[in-house]
């Protein structure tokens, strides 16, 4: 093959690779399985009257309560334009408690209902339901969730920059 028919192949092949394929872009896999997870959270949650959102932020409050909306915020990784309307939402539900931190005038802290307290218990069987419909073993989904944790964790530095 000669320089000419080289630099012609190496030109189709780059026409051929698309880098604004949907299909190759490491966001969009990542996007499709969380909103795939959220679904099948669904059906597991409804019976508790939780959403998935709701879930993940009595899982954080049932680890440590009360908190700070900023601490929570913070821990789950939501801003306060959605955080806010999510704890007054909970609030309204009877799931949790708002009320000034005595110490400061200025923050609101969150805290657990007798009624969230109770969820605990009927909330503990759905990470093993959820772990049975993952298609893929518990090694496998422990290196996937390790995996997602260091790219969580290059972006929140890269962020920082």
């Amino acid at each position: 093959m000669g320089d000419g028919e080289a630099a012609t192949g190496a030109a189709q092949g780059a026409q051929t690779f698309d880098p604004l394929r949907l299909d190759i872009q490491l966001c969009f896999a990542l996007y499709t399985a969380s909103n795939l997870m959220t679904r099948a959270y669904r059906p597991l949650l409804e019976p508790l009257g939780l959403t998935y959102l709701q879930y993940l932020a009595l899982m954080a409050l049932w680890a440590q309560a009360p908190q700070s909306v900023g601490d929570l915020g913070r821990r789950l990784g939501l801003d306060a334009s959605t955080l806010t309307p999510l704890c007054k939402r909970m609030e309204t539900a009877g799931l949790v408690t708002r009320t000034r931190d005595p110490e400061d005038q200025r923050r609101v802290l969150i805290g657990l209902t007798p009624r969230a307290q109770a969820l605990r218990e009927k909330a503990a069987a759905v990470p093993g339901a959820m772990f049975c419909q993952l298609p893929m073993p518990f090694e496998e989904s422990a290196a996937l969730k390790a995996s997602v944790e260091r790219l969580i964790a290059g972006l929140r530095q890269a962020e920082a920059e």
